[in-house]
């Protein structure tokens, strides 16, 4: 009889990685009505152009929804999460642009490459991955950088690695964004759906959002998007004996309380960066500060590009003060 073989199935350790390292094995996920509204369901999603057909339609000119790009994103980090599977968190998103536009239909497929290597001095180091996204077409839909940190197999291993973030642009390149801004939309349109407020807004307004949102079904968000990191759907794998809320998650509702502050928001352009200050757990209620740091007229009637901070606090029971979990600055085009 033969010998039984026994093959592990898991992730890498950080001795594991190297620069210049690609993966491309991921799935390819084309995105469904049903994707929709399931994260929908969960992130409270209230962006007009993802929900309503016929504006939809009058604004894009196209005869399908838009897909929500907070749905775009999380798809993408989670066909990043291959190599990633044993993540104690993710430190930060840098330089992530939505270069077109994804419509429910859509085919994303994702290639992630290890650009950088950094030993902690704790028992992890933190691998800087380049992450890029194109669609069935293979038209490049998203670029961005993401930075998670990964055990080593031996904690006393000295792996030598030392590498810097030179490479990752500290800044967005505005003409990187005004290229993505889609060509041909009639935001005149979504103006007269909604209010048209960009011509109000003032840089230094502080939206303060009363509306809160707690944290739930945040395993299915993760399963949803292929994000394999066992941190969100096995408490086991986490240092807290808590499973870990997927970040985008946090993102996502961060990004539909923003949208009762602006509810003119035609899409999100581009992500300045995104910091995780704080871990998030299911529970959680979520709390956002919306600021306007910046307003920018395009070469058209109507609209333009607004950049945002949002600071996203998580209130949960056992503390009196509630806990600051992400620090997110975006840009967003506006009607």
């Amino acid at each position: 009889m033969p010998r039984q073989q026994r093959i592990a199935v898991q992730g890498p350790y950080f001795e594991d990685f190297e620069v210049g390292q690609v993966f491309a094995d991921a799935p390819g996920l084309t995105l469904s009505a049903g994707h929709a509204a399931l994260h929908q369901a969960i992130a409270g999603d209230r962006l007009r152009l993802a929900l309503d057909g016929p504006l939809c339609r009058a604004v894009t000119g196209q005869d399908r929804l838009l897909a929500h790009p907070s749905l775009v994103c999380d798809v993408a980090i989670g066909q990043s999460t291959g190599p990633t599977q044993r993540v104690r968190g993710n430190l930060f998103y840098r330089g992530l642009v939505l270069q077109a536009p994804v419509f429910i239909g859509d085919t994303l497929r994702t290639r992630t490459e290890v650009v950088a290597l950094k030993q902690n001095r704790s028992e992890t180091g933190l691998v800087t991955l380049r992450i890029t996204t194109a669609n069935q077409r293979s038209e490049p839909v998203l670029d961005f950088w993401r930075c998670p940190m990964i055990p080593l197999r031996d904690p006393e291993a000295s792996t030598g690695h030392a590498d810097g973030f030179e490479g990752i642009p500290a800044e967005l390149d505005r003409e990187r964004v005004r290229a993505a801004v889609p060509a041909g939309w009639d935001l005149d349109a979504l103006g007269e759906a909604g209010s048209g407020r960009f011509s109000e807004l003032e840089p230094g307004s502080v939206y303060e959002i009363e509306g809160r949102d707690t944290v739930t079904a945040a395993p299915e968000l993760a399963r949803l998007t292929l994000n394999l990191a066992r941190a969100h759907t096995d408490a086991g794998a986490t240092v807290h004996g808590r499973r870990l809320v997927y970040g985008g998650q946090t993102i996502s509702i961060a990004a539909a309380q923003a949208t009762r502050a602006l509810p003119d928001l035609a899409t999100v352009i581009a992500w300045q960066g995104c910091d995780h200050t704080g871990p998030v757990f299911e529970g959680d209620v979520l709390s956002t500060e919306l600021t306007v740091e910046g307003i920018e007229a395009l070469d058209r009637s109507a609209g333009g590009l607004v950049d945002l901070r949002a600071v996203v606090h998580a209130h949960r029971d056992g503390s009196d003060e509630p806990v600051p979990v992400l620090d997110w600055r975006f840009v967003a085009l506006m009607a």
